[in-house]
């Protein structure tokens, strides 16, 4: 190429950049235009978090086109436009993942979880978070498989990525994987609606908390003292666990105590009604004292109160026990448990 024919070259890759970046404010302005009116936060956020994919985009999309009315020799550029082609593809994914993160979040703002009854909202929000994760790995897939079929060697194989049965036989044959073992574990879970984000569940060593996330492999458990257990999504598939907000967010609060077989009962439910209709934490459903067991010293008084969710049902449960405890301790504490001794009369 002449000095010439390279200047040409240049100037015609500058003006495409310069014409791309005006592209992009001129995009972002009518955006920013029609969001005064309409979707104001969602587009705001559309526009801030697609801006870079978008701009990249716009610029090598303008490259391509005047590539072919520069002098640059033939050999040269068809390994350009080879460049320019996979860096298209990989801004069109990239793009298109920013996007659906947006619009993840814009569904979530309007099913907040914040609500009594919230049971739909997680519902929702958890498979549409999978939905998202899945949608992300198929446009990584494609864009991956798109790029593959570029090159000459590796075309055949890229076409059969593309391919729906091509790409079936793939995820059939990493199915038996460990990977893929809790991917599928995960889809179970969230598609037959057994978890949900923010559900109340019991786990390991009777260890209770809340789904503080749902991955596609692996589920956060936010436990009731601030610690955290990472189960793999198989878990779940395979060992029972309880789900305390399987069909509502309420949760019955559960207490047991031992006591003599001399305690009277109506004075320990007269108080624990007392402690439970005073108590805030209580959800004013129901409330009830049973014997539930006898044991060979004790018989077993359980104490059942509902609150309106997990947390809250822990601490009236607290409540409860220590308040009882605190009245036998004052009133009752012959009726505490004891062992007694018989001593033959002489």
């Amino acid at each position: 190429m002449s000095t010439g024919e390279l200047t040409r070259a240049a100037l015609l890759a500058g003006g495409a950049a310069v014409c791309a970046w005006l592209l992009g404010l001129l995009s972002a302005w009518l955006v920013e235009l029609v969001s005064r009116r309409r979707y104001e936060l969602l587009l705001a956020k559309l526009s801030h978090s697609c801006r870079r994919p978008w701009r990249i985009t716009l610029l090598v999309s303008a490259e391509l086109i005047v590539l072919p009315h520069t002098a640059i020799p033939d050999p040269t550029q068809a390994v350009i436009r080879h460049g320019l082609v996979i860096a298209l593809i990989a801004a069109c994914a990239w793009l298109f993942v920013k996007a659906l993160f947006v619009l993840e979040d814009a569904t979530f703002r309007r099913l907040p979880v914040d609500v009594p009854d919230n049971r739909r909202m997680r519902r929702a929000r958890t498979q549409i978070g999978v939905l998202r994760r899945l949608t992300a790995v198929a446009v990584i897939l494609v864009a991956a498989g798109s790029i593959l079929v570029t090159f000459q060697p590796l075309r055949a194989f890229g076409a059969s990525l593309l391919a729906s049965a091509g790409f079936l036989s793939v995820v059939a044959a990493l199915a038996a994987r460990t990977t893929l073992g809790h991917v599928f574990a995960g889809l179970q879970l969230v598609f037959t609606d057994a978890l949900r984000i923010d559900d109340v569940v019991v786990v390991e060593n009777n260890e209770w908390g809340r789904i503080e996330e749902l991955r596609l492999t692996y589920v956060v458990v936010r436990l009731w003292d601030e610690r955290r257990l990472v189960l793999p999504t198989t878990y779940f598939t395979t060992t029972p666990f309880q789900n305390w907000t399987r069909n509502e967010a309420r949760v019955v609060a559960s207490v047991n105590l031992y006591l003599d077989y001399t305690m009277p009962i109506t004075p320990l439910r007269e108080e624990a009604r007392r402690i439970i209709e005073a108590s805030p934490l209580w959800a004013r459903h129901e409330w009830v004292l049973q014997v539930v067991d006898t044991t060979e010293k004790t018989m077993v008084i359980q104490v059942l109160a509902d609150a309106a969710d997990g947390p809250s049902a822990f601490d009236l449960k607290c409540e409860i026990r220590e308040q009882l405890i605190a009245f036998l301790r004052t009133h009752y504490p012959q009726c505490l448990p004891g062992t007694r001794i018989s001593l033959p009369q002489s």
